[in-house]
Order: structure tokens, then C-alpha cells, then sequence
């Protein structure tokens, strides 16, 4: 292997690493605001932890149909 394949193979890995901690950093940032966005709506919707998950859409749907 010469000193510009090696060269372009590190390069290659360093790009995958940051691809993959771009991943990561995205993955992180949408959990976070999932959880964010849940805890806002059972503050407003203080009942909602009693509905099923299935049936959730449903009930968000027919409160903002009011």
C-alpha cells in the first residue's frame, strides 16, 4: 500500500467518524426534543397519560377539530 492509498484511507475513516458523530448529534437532538414536545403536552393535556398510545392521535385530533 502506498503513501497515498494510506493517506486517502484515513481520510475515507475520518470522514465516516464524522459522519457518524453528525448522526449521533442529530439522533440526540431529536430524542431531546420529542421528550421536550411530550412534557409540554401533558402539562396542557394533564389526562393524556391515561389515553393509549394508539388511541392519541385520535383524541389530539378531535381536540384541535373543536
Amino acid at each position: 500500500m502506498t503513501e497515498n492509498e494510506k493517506r486517502l484511507l484515513q481520510e475515507k475513516h475520518r470522514l465516516e467518524q464524522a459522519q457518524n458523530r453528525n448522526r449521533v448529534k442529530e439522533r440526540k437532538a431529536r430524542t431531546r426534543r420529542l421528550i421536550q414536545e411530550g412534557a409540554i403536552l401533558e402539562k396542557v393535556i394533564p389526562n393524556i397519560t391515561a389515553i393509549e398510545l394508539e388511541n392519541l392521535e385520535d383524541y389530539i385530533l378531535h381536540i384541535l377539530k373543536r
